[in-house]
């Protein structure tokens, strides 16, 4: 037998019943690891990067707390592995390969718009702390920017061998676009007043096309 003091996973039927009063969204079919990162991306939403802690994040997702310490060592892990896994999903979502320079810009502003209004990277990035944020997409090179690396590395390659984007190493070339993108997205509100969002859109496009053009 435990202690009473110990940590325990809750029962089949009350972490049921806490799946039924959430929704069918928090069925049974879905992984722990999941549920686990929904939960967490609804609190960065609804109250903010501060009150992201471990224990509210496991009561959310219908989990004890060894459950998630057995995955994540802390909460800016588990929000590391949520933003990874957000913006591999948002990348995912956008065919940024084609057969020329226009519909490979066209792509990378267009997922440079879903991260910019994605609503965890939105909290984050108006979070009086965003060490978390910066640390995981500015400060180094993981495994969400890797794989933005190598869409974008494909769809240059097809558009060097189309002859619309100029010769170049195509992952060095990838990493500017990358740069050029990322940079425009963490200052969209600062600029806001002054580039209205077909503005934004469209000058992005032109920088990123001015800079790929052969």
């Amino acid at each position: 037998m435990s202690s009473s003091n110990e940590p325990h996973e809750p029962s089949a039927e009350s972490a049921a019943g806490r799946a039924a009063e959430r929704g069918p969204e928090r069925g049974p079919e879905r992984g722990t690891d999941d549920a686990i990162l929904d939960a967490a991306a609804e609190l960065i939403v609804q109250l903010g990067v501060g009150r992201a802690q471990l224990a509210e994040i496991a009561r959310r997702a219908g989990v004890s707390r060894p459950t998630v310490y057995r995955r994540w060592p802390d909460v800016r892990a588990v929000i590391g592995a949520l933003l990874t896994r957000e913006i591999a999903a948002t990348r995912d979502a956008v065919r940024l390969t084609g057969t020329d320079r226009g519909a490979f810009v066209d792509g990378v502003v267009e997922v440079a718009v879903r991260l910019r209004d994605h609503p965890v990277l939105g909290a984050l990035l108006r979070s009086g702390d965003s060490d978390t944020l910066f640390e995981y997409v500015v400060d180094r090179l993981g495994a969400s920017q890797r794989g933005l690396l190598e869409a974008l590395r494909s769809g240059i390659e097809q558009g060097q061998r189309h002859g619309s984007i100029r010769a170049g190493e195509p992952l060095e070339l990838a990493a500017m676009v990358l740069l050029i993108a990322q940079s425009t997205v963490q200052s969209h509100r600062m600029v806001a007043p002054v580039l209205p969002e077909e503005a934004w859109r469209r000058e992005l496009a032109r920088a990123l096309d001015g800079y790929l053009a052969p």
